[in-house]
């Protein structure tokens, strides 16, 4: 299996041995940043650019950890510190990014569609880093490493996304995800939230917290995205969280190994109890960790295919594992 993708726009349209290739070869360089030296010189001498428009911490930080751990040269670019805020719109931007000869370009924007857009102007690797309220993919594939890595399968998981639906685009990329890769999912939160035609790509929706984290394997909460919405969609924080913070009570209606995640920043007391995000079933930071190996395989893949690459990262890290032994079975 090879991934034969010039871009990662989206998790939509991707296979499943599409997946489970990608999470196959970012469990390889997971291994690489538990070394004593988690550096390997794959993409020396190329640069990666960090073009984002919006605000980020982990997403950001993650990118330019990997393409560092690649031996990249990471360029990081903000609207606010850039030619944007004078005015410069996403068209000029991409020519001058074109003439400086990068190997992949990283984007995050509030418009969603920019990456395609982007994608059609330039000649290196775009990766989608959240676009709009569209797709998240990055986010979707370290939170399917995560999962494999503690559940080692999909097949007949429950997994409860709980929160604004839908203004989440890591609500659509990991339903997407898991829907392909044979999970079931549970879409979770007030009814204003939950958009109807999510029931068409396979999610059951609830507006009930207990009945959606009912025997559910995984539950991920969401962010409250304030800003993207345009008007109230629930009375007050506070009834969201009465209705919908996810409590140790509430999660006593999950199995007992429930697995807990948050792709961040958590807003807690509201989307998460302190009790629940820092509890012994909590994966959040795990998912942090996953973030640096997924974005590492990604560039590893866009930025070298039909070149001879070193195949130290790919074979030598190579061992057997019970979610690798998953996979081949697939």
């Amino acid at each position: 299996m090879t991934f034969t993708q010039r871009h990662l726009l989206g998790i939509e349209g991707l296979s499943k041995g599409e997946l489970l290739f990608l999470l196959d070869t970012a469990e390889s360089f997971r291994e690489i940043s538990e070394r004593e030296v988690k550096k390997v010189p794959t993409l020396r001498g190329k640069t990666v650019i960090n073009l984002f428009y919006e605000p980020s911490t982990r997403t950001r930080t993650s990118f330019e950890i990997a393409a560092k751990r690649l031996s990249a040269d990471a360029i990081n670019i903000t609207a606010s510190a850039s030619s944007v805020a004078k005015g410069e719109n996403l068209l000029d931007t991409a020519r001058n990014l074109i003439a400086m000869r990068p190997a992949a370009i990283i984007i995050r924007h509030p418009s969603s569609g920019a990456p395609h857009f982007l994608a059609r102007l330039v000649d290196c690797p775009v990766i989608n880093a959240g676009d709009g309220t569209h797709e998240h993919p990055t986010q979707a594939l370290l939170d399917m490493l995560t999962i494999r890595e503690r559940k080692g399968h999909f097949d007949g998981l429950t997994v409860a996304i709980v929160g604004d639906i839908l203004h989440s685009r890591v609500a659509r990329s990991n339903l997407l995800a898991l829907t392909t890769l044979g999970a079931n999912v549970r879409l979770v939160g007030p009814p204003t939230l939950l958009p109807p035609e999510f029931r068409l790509w396979g999610a059951a929706l609830h507006s009930d917290l207990r009945t959606g984290l009912g025997g559910a394997d995984v539950v991920m909460a969401l962010r409250l995205q304030h800003e993207r919405q345009a008007r109230n969609f629930f009375p007050s924080v506070e009834e969201y969280s009465r209705r919908f913070c996810i409590t140790p009570v509430a999660l006593a209606e999950a199995k007992a190994d429930v697995l807990i995640m948050h792709p961040g920043p958590m807003n807690r007391g509201i989307e998460i109890d302190s009790r629940v995000a820092d509890g012994p079933y909590s994966v959040i930071l795990d998912q942090v960790t996953n973030g640096v190996a997924v974005r590492m395989a990604l560039l590893y893949l866009l930025t070298m295919q039909g070149k001879k690459v070193q195949e130290e990262p790919m074979d030598q890290l190579r061992e057997e594992t019970p979610s690798r032994r998953y996979a081949a079975r697939q």
